[in-house]
């Protein structure tokens, strides 16, 4: 044990010049093995992955600006947010009074028009009023790097919901080594944040796949219970709430969680029993048995209840006779 924390202080203690980074980050899969080298090759790919982000930070500011013609730019499926009708009527309302206070992110195309990277809504609501033109940042940046761009020029709005922001930190980490606290730098918000964001992740893939329809319906602190519920084996529970959930306007969050974590009903072992005695078709009485006692309702001949409690009694002592 001594071994492993000397070793471990030793690999706390280094210090990476721009060689090592450049020797970690040339290193192929299953390379380093000693503690040292492998967060050699940790740090650098890290550091590497980091120094991307800002790039794409520093390719939205730094962009071509420019009055672009609205009936040349294309949407991209997978790239347009979601808006609820109420917000998006919100920024067709905003839009048609005032300027444009954010330009769309587009990319050129191979045929002189444009797609867009960031922006499909204004673009839209632009056509819809009949305007022309539009001011545009024009990327040029790496084809690869275009969708994590449109996710920080996404993340700018402050209208973007918990599962959108999920989703697109899951895109960004695909195929890096970036942690949630490296997500975090870069985005500018609090770990605590991003790994609350992150509870969507125990979510059943049939549930997100719901939500993605409708994200702002469900927030990250909701998200967590479900996820809670998920892990406890309630996956269908899970999705069944979260199904209504995006299907039903006044159905809220707090009912999703109740209906998820909703304990099942045990079996009444004290249910009533009735019994119903007819003559033909005319119901005569109703017997009900609940907790060791036996009740008779007559219906029509009320007036003779003690008759027949006689008769009963009668009846019960013969029963018993016959079993001595």
């Amino acid at each position: 044990m001594s071994w492993i924390k000397d070793q471990a202080a030793k690999a706390a203690n280094i210090q990476l010049t721009e060689a090592d980074q450049a020797r970690a980050t040339a290193t192929k899969p299953g390379g380093p093995r000693t503690a040292p080298g492998q967060l050699m090759h940790l740090q650098a790919t890290a550091a590497a992955q980091r120094e991307e982000i800002e790039r794409l930070k520093t390719a939205l500011q730094g962009a071509a600006k420019a009055k672009l013609p609205v009936d040349r730019l294309h949407e991209v499926p997978g790239r347009r947010r979601k808006l609820t009708a109420e917000q998006y009527s919100e920024l067709k309302a905003n839009l048609e009074k005032y300027p444009l206070s954010t330009p769309v992110s587009v990319e050129e195309r191979s045929d002189g028009d444009w797609d867009i990277v960031a922006g499909n809504n204004r673009v839209a609501i632009y056509r819809e009023l009949g305007r022309e033109e539009i001011e545009a940042n024009i990327l040029n940046i790496d084809q690869s790097l275009v969708e994590r761009v449109a996710f920080f020029s996404n993340l700018l709005s402050p209208s973007l919901s918990d599962f959108e922001k999920y989703w697109n930190f899951k895109r960004l980490q695909e195929g890096t080594e970036l942690t949630r606290q490296d997500l975090a730098e870069a985005a500018g918000l609090a770990k605590s944040h991003v790994s609350r964001i992150f509870a969507f992740e125990g979510l059943p893939d049939e549930a997100k796949e719901i939500l993605a329809q409708r994200p702002e319906r469900l927030g990250s602190h909701a998200a967590a219970k479900l996820a809670t519920a998920t892990s406890a084996g309630k996956a269908a529970e899970v999705t069944q709430a979260i199904r209504r959930l995006v299907e039903d306007e006044a159905f809220t969050q707090e009912n999703a969680v109740k209906l998820a974590t909703a304990k099942p009903k045990a079996p009444d072992t004290n249910a009533r029993e009735t019994l119903v005695v007819k003559v033909g078709k005319k119901r005569f009485c109703e017997i009900t048995a609940r907790n060791g006692v036996i009740g008779v309702k007559l219906t029509d001949e009320a007036d003779q209840a003690g008759q027949w409690a006689k008769e009963i009694q009668a009846f019960i002592e013969s029963k018993l006779k016959q079993r001595e």
